[in-house]
C-alpha cells in the first residue's frame, strides 16, 4: 500500500457535531484575540457537516450566547420560539395531563434543526479560519512513542470486501496534532479505544444509553401549531422500561415526532422501533398525524449516565468533550448546550495549555469544567435518571422528590445499574411481544424508514459491523436471548435466516442500512459487536434533523 501523507496542525477535532465546532471556533476567537497562531482542523465522517446529526431538538441558547453573542444577526437557524409545554402520562386509552417539571420549561428555548445548526456553525468555523474537512473518518487513533497521542488518520477509501486494494484505492492520512479533541458523539468508536487505553472509567460508574428514533412529519395545517412541544412518558412502554417521547411543531407544518427508550431494557423480545410506531397510532396523538406525511426518519444512541458515569477527561495528547463523554442533561432532554459548553472549556483549557509550550495532559481543562455551569448543571440533575432503576412509578416519586423537594440539593448520589447489555434477561424468562402490523400511514416498516435516511454504503467494503466470534450470534444470543440484534437495531441491519448449508439458521449482517446509532455496539449481550467506521462519506444523509 502507499505511504500515507501527513498534515500537522496544532489542534485536530474529531467529529463535526456541536461541541467539535464550538471547541474549534473558540479556538480561533482565543487565536485573533491574543495574536497567537492556532491551526484548527474538524475531521468529520459524514458526506457533510450536519449528515449524521439527528437530535429533537430544541435548543437553550446560554452557549451559544456566549460563544456568538450576535448569533441572531448572523443568520443562526433559530427561527421557532418555544411557545407552549405539555406533558403527558399515556394509557392505553386516554391520555392524563401531568404538572411539568421545571427542567422541562422550554421558555425562551427555539425549536430547530440540528442539523441545520451544526451546518451554520461550520460556515462560523471556517470563516474564522477552521479547516473543515467532511466526509473523511477518522478511524486510527497515533501515537508516539512515549505513548501519548499525537493525532488521527483517516481511513483508506478503496478497500474491498476481502480487505484488499482495489484499483481505486487511496491511502488515509494522518492528520498530526499537539492536541487532539474527540468529539465524536456517543459510543465514539476511538473514543471506546481511548478509554480502554488509558483506563478512563475506572472511577466512574457504567455508561447508560438510550436509543432516539425519530421522524420528520409534514402535516395538515389545521394540525399544525407552531411553537407547541408535547412530551410523554407511560403506553407503550412497560413500567419497567426508562422511555418517554416529543412531539415538537416547527415551522413549514411540520412535526418532529421522537421516541426514546432506556437501553438497561430487560425483555429481549422489546423493539424500540415498534414501539415507536405504535405509539404513533395512540387515539390521543394519531389525529395529529393523519392526513400527513412521514419525510425523513433516523435513530442515534444517548449517553444517559451523566455525572456518575463521565470517564476521566483528559490524557497524554488529548481531551474528551460533548456526548462521547456524555454531558447530556437527561431530564431537560437536552444535551447541545452543555455539549458545546464542554467543547467551548476544553479549547480554552488547551489554548492556555499550547501556549505554555509543556507537554502531556492537559492539566486544567476538568477542574475548569467543575467550576462552570455546566458541572453545576449536571450536579443538579443527577439523581433523576438513576431514580427510574427502580420502574417508573418509584423512579416518578423519587424524581420528583429529588427536583420539586430538594431541588438538586440532595444529600445523596444515586448509582446506576451495571452496564446496559448486562440487564437483558433470557428469552425464555420473559413474554414474547407481539406487534401489529404497519398500517403504511402512521406505522411503517423498518425498509421503508431507512429509505428516508438517505442512507448508502459502497457495497465493496470491509463490513463495518464486525463480530469477535462468528459463532456467537446463533450459539448464545438466538439460543438463549431470542437473537435480540434483531430487534433493537432500528434498520434492520441483523436478521436470523433459515440456512440448509449450515443445519439451521445464520446471521445476515446487512451493513449497508446502518444508520450508525451505535445500539448494536451497546446492547448485544456478549459484547461481540464492534462498531467501527465504514469507508468516509457513507452512512446516512439526514437533511432536516
Amino acid at each position: 500500500m502507499s505511504e500515507r501523507e501527513a498534515m500537522e496542525f496544532d489542534v485536530v477535532i474529531v467529529g463535526g457535531g456541536p461541541s467539535g465546532l464550538a471547541a474549534a471556533i473558540r479556538l480561533r476567537q482565543l487565536a485573533e484575540q491574543t495574536g497567537t497562531p492556532c491551526s484548527v482542523c474538524v475531521l468529520e465522517k459524514g458526506s457533510e457537516i450536519g449528515a449524521h446529526i439527528l437530535s429533537g431538538a430544541v435548543i437553550e441558547t446560554r452557549a451559544l450566547d456566549e460563544l456568538i453573542p450576535d448569533w441572531k444577526a448572523k443568520g443562526a437557524p433559530l427561527n421557532v420560539a418555544a411557545t407552549e409545554d405539555r406533558f403527558w402520562f399515556l394509557t392505553e386509552p386516554n391520555h392524563i395531563r401531568m404538572p411539568l417539571p421545571p427542567t422541562m420549561n422550554n421558555h425562551g428555548n427555539y425549536i430547530v434543526s440540528l442539523g441545520n445548526v451544526c451546518r451554520w456553525l461550520a460556515e462560523q468555523a471556517e470563516a474564522a479560519g477552521v479547516e473543515v474537512y467532511a466526509g473523511f473518518a477518522a478511524a486510527e487513533v497515533l501515537y508516539d512513542e512515549q505513548g501519548a497521542v499525537r493525532g488521527v488518520a483517516t481511513g483508506d477509501m478503496g478497500i474491498g470486501k476481502d480487505g484488499q486494494p482495489t484499483p481505486a484505492h487511496t491511502p488515509g492520512v494522518e492528520l498530526l496534532a499537539r492536541v487532539t479533541i474527540f468529539a465524536e458523539g456517543c459510543r465514539g468508536s476511538l473514543t471506546k479505544g481511548l478509554l480502554a487505553r488509558y483506563d478512563l472509567t475506572k472511577d466512574a460508574q457504567p455508561q447508560t444509553y438510550g436509543i432516539g428514533l425519530k421522524e420528520l412529519w409534514e402535516v395538515p395545517p389545521e394540525n399544525h401549531h407552531q411553537g407547541h412541544i408535547l412530551h410523554t412518558i407511560g403506553w407503550p412502554l412497560p413500567t419497567n422500561t426508562y422511555g418517554g417521547s416529543f412531539l415538537y411543531h416547527l415551522d413549514n407544518n411540520q412535526i418532529a415526532v421522537g421516541f426514546v427508550v432506556g437501553l438497561d431494557y430487560p425483555n429481549p423480545w422489546l423493539s424500540p422501533f415498534e414501539e415507536f410506531q405504535r405509539f404513533k397510532t395512540h387515539p390521543s396523538l394519531r389525529g395529529m398525524f393523519e392526513g400527513g406525511r412521514r419525510i425523513a426518519y433516523g435513530a442515534r444512541a444517548l449517553a444517559e449516565g451523566g455525572l456518575q458515569s463521565l470517564p476521566k477527561l483528559t490524557f497524554p495528547g488529548g481531551v474528551l468533550v460533548g456526548d462521547t463523554a456524555g454531558f447530556l442533561n437527561v431530564p431537560k432532554i437536552k444535551g447541545t448546550h452543555t455539549a458545546m459548553k464542554s467543547g467551548m472549556v476544553a479549547a480554552e483549557a488547551v489554548f492556555d495549555h499550547l501556549r505554555r509550550g509543556t507537554a502531556g495532559e492537559v492539566p486544567d481543562y476538568t477542574a475548569r469544567l467543575q467550576d462552570s455551569w455546566l458541572w453545576s448543571e449536571l450536579r443538579g440533575v443527577r439523581n433523576i435518571r438513576p431514580a427510574f432503576r427502580h420502574g417508573l412509578w418509584a423512579g416518578l416519586a423519587l424524581a420528583g422528590l429529588d427536583a420539586l423537594v430538594l431541588r438538586g440539593h440532595a444529600p445523596w448520589t444515586l448509582s446506576h445499574h451495571g452496564a446496559d447489555h448486562d440487564s437483558l434477561k433470557k428469552a425464555e424468562a420473559c413474554e414474547k411481544i407481539t406487534y401489529p402490523k404497519p398500517d403504511g400511514k402512521l406505522s411503517f416498516d423498518r425498509l421503508s424508514s431507512v429509505f428516508l435516511s438517505n442512507t448508502n454504503h459502497e457495497e465493496n467494503q470491509p463490513c463495518h459491523l464486525t463480530l469477535k466470534d462468528a459463532t456467537v450470534p446463533v450459539a448464545v444470543n438466538l439460543a438463549l436471548y431470542g437473537g435480540p440484534e434483531a430487534r433493537y437495531c432500528p434498520a434492520g441491519v441483523y436478521e436470523f435466516i433459515d440456512d440448509a448449508a449450515a443445519g439451521g439458521q445464520r446471521l445476515q449482517i446487512n451493513a449497508q442500512n446502518c444508520v450508525h446509532c451505535k445500539t448494536c455496539d451497546i446492547k448485544d449481550p456478549t459484547q461481540n459487536i464492534n462498531w467501527v467506521v465504514p469507508q468516509g462519506g457513507d452512512g446516512p444523509n439526514y437533511p432536516n434533523m
